[in-house]
């Protein structure tokens, strides 16, 4: 029988949303996955602001919208057809006619399901990748919706708006909640710590707060830092990467182009995949 590329490895999976994906395609090359999803997203608590930018947006109140999160426009649309379906029409005529400035390829793919595409693409997807991007940009005047990442303000973003002369106008469409227990989070952190996991792949920056978080709340900061000293680090892009190497971890796998799933998996596999030993 053939052997796969990562049989007897064992991979840490944080993700949520797409757990089941990212699991079966690391199995399907014989690894052995930890599944610790770490944070939860779920709709803002409190519908009524985020149901009063969409109506503002929908009568023509934004010049501008910069989209941070391929979840944020989805949380934006479910909103809407939960609570307004009314709305819609309006939303998605405005949608086309403003100019939409995406961070990275997952905002720009949620709006190619509405047959859609950015007017303007971040030169990295990273919030200093759309501030340089709109430096060159005349902004002077222009009424900017930001659709934020979870419940972060994302002061550096807004306080460059403001001061090239926008009038801002951000919404948060969802929050992150935690997910696994931090018991299970505890038990990861050991696991790493004890070398009994080859790999952890972080596909965002809430998994990276959390995981610290819950280290450190339990006197486990140090098994942590020996634990991803251990272990090979990947992140699925620029922001996830910048989160791990402001905490002192380097992430030493990354897609350089494409920031999903399937990339980073394939990554994954080129570094971890067992010898061969046919003809052994």
């Amino acid at each position: 029988m053939e052997k796969l590329p990562l049989s007897g490895r064992t991979i840490a999976v944080p993700e949520t949303r797409e757990l089941d994906v990212f699991a079966d395609l690391l199995q399907r090359r014989g690894a052995t996955v930890l599944r610790c999803p770490l944070v939860g997203i779920l709709d803002a608590p409190d519908p009524g602001p985020v149901l009063d930018w969409i109506r503002t947006f929908s009568t023509g109140g934004c010049d501008d919208l910069i989209l941070l999160t391929g979840e944020g426009l989805r949380r934006l649309l479910s909103c809407i057809e939960r609570h307004a379906p009314d709305l819609r029409p309006a939303f998605i005529e405005q949608l086309g006619r403003v100019r939409k400035i995406t961070r990275g390829p997952k905002p720009a793919r949620a709006l190619r399901e509405l047959l859609l595409k950015p007017d303007l693409a971040a030169e990295e997807p990273t919030t200093a990748g759309v501030i340089k991007t709109l430096r060159s940009v005349n902004l002077q005047e222009r009424r900017v919706g930001v659709q934020l990442y979870g419940a972060d303000p994302n002061r550096p973003l807004v306080e460059f708006l403001e001061q090239a002369g926008a009038t801002v106008s951000p919404v948060a469409p969802y929050v992150y909640t935690d997910a696994a227990r931090d018991a299970d989070v505890i038990t990861l952190v050991r696991r790493m710590a004890d070398g009994g996991v080859d790999a952890i792949a972080f596909t965002s920056k809430a998994q990276v707060e959390r995981l610290f978080r819950v280290a450190e709340a339990s006197e486990l900061a140090g098994a942590l830092k020996t634990g991803l000293a251990r272990t090979q680090v990947a992140a699925v892009g620029p922001v996830v990467r910048d989160e791990l190497l402001m905490r002192g971890v380097v992430a030493t796998l990354m897609p350089q182009d494409s920031y999903f799933l399937k990339p980073l998996t394939n990554l994954l596999t080129e570094a971890l995949q067992t010898p061969s030993t046919d003809g052994v």
